[in-house]
């Protein structure tokens, strides 16, 4: 199905001279003077070699007809992380490189987004949220001020983050999935 460059997003499977490839990232570029153009970084599935496009926001781009749905995380085996439909209890492996940084994030149960194409895992969204427990943070200090600082900290998922000084050790956090940044203290 033909779509206008400017409403591609991350996670969308472009189909370009007969090879898939998917979404890293999409930037809209609006100039004061001249054409806007919509630059589109994006992976090819078949080999994982990474491109970038550059299209007029109004240039007509080829999206591949992919089925999305929703998919429960079960386990890691090997190289593939497998997670099941919760409907029909089919089960679809998801290659490591289709995951990327976000592997770290996963939790048995965590229900995610999957795209297939042709009976194969091209992309996944997981949830934007999710809570960890700080393992390892440098003791509060007195006189720090909450608003202004914030101090190392590491994840169970083994991941840095930065947490505001008032979290100690063992407090469960918010992270968001997209870049481990802290959202707030956990409410459980």
């Amino acid at each position: 199905m033909k779509v206008i460059a400017s409403s591609i997003r991350k996670g969308n499977i472009l189909e370009l001279d007969g090879q898939l490839f998917t979404v890293l990232t999409a930037e809209s570029f609006f100039p004061g003077k001249g054409t806007p153009t919509t630059q589109v970084e994006m992976r090819r599935l078949s080999d994982g070699v990474k491109t970038v496009q550059r299209y007029k926001t109004t240039e007509q781009v080829e999206r591949a007809y992919v089925e999305e749905q929703e998919y429960t995380y079960l386990y890691q085996d090997g190289e593939a992380y497998v997670f099941m439909n919760p409907e029909s209890f089919d089960q679809i492996p998801v290659t490591g490189d289709v995951l990327g940084d976000q592997a770290v994030y996963l939790q048995e149960g965590m229900a995610c987004h999957i795209s297939v194409f042709e009976g194969v895992a091209v992309a996944i969204e997981l949830p934007q949220r999710v809570t960890l427990e700080v393992t390892e943070t440098e003791p509060t200090m007195k006189g720090q001020t909450a608003s202004s600082s914030y101090k190392p900290a590491i994840l169970s998922n083994g991941v840095r983050s930065a947490v505001p000084p008032h979290i100690a050790t063992g407090t469960r956090v918010v992270v968001m999935t997209s870049d481990g940044s802290y959202v707030e203290r956990a409410k459980d």
